[in-house]
């Protein structure tokens, strides 16, 4: 998946994968995954994959700052 945030191109595709977070089970509407990648320049963002009834209703991208992405690979 690719997204443009202010001005710079995030795609899953292209960037490393960091680590990937899977809740509920294939098809559950409450479940969803969070996969976190880092692109070639050092900038983080949070692909985010989920079901009607989850947090994340479809796909999307968001950044996320770099103190941030530290947090989340400590969870």
């Amino acid at each position: 998946m690719q997204k443009t945030i202010c001005k710079r191109l995030y795609d899953t595709a292209q960037a490393e994968l960091q680590k990937k977070v899977t809740c509920g089970a294939y098809g559950d509407p409450a479940g969803y995954e969070e996969s976190l990648f880092r692109t070639e320049d050092g900038y983080f963002f949070l692909y985010v994959n989920g079901g009607e009834a989850s947090p994340y209703k479809g796909e999307d991208i968001r950044r996320m700052s770099e103190k941030r992405a530290s947090e989340w690979l400590a969870q």
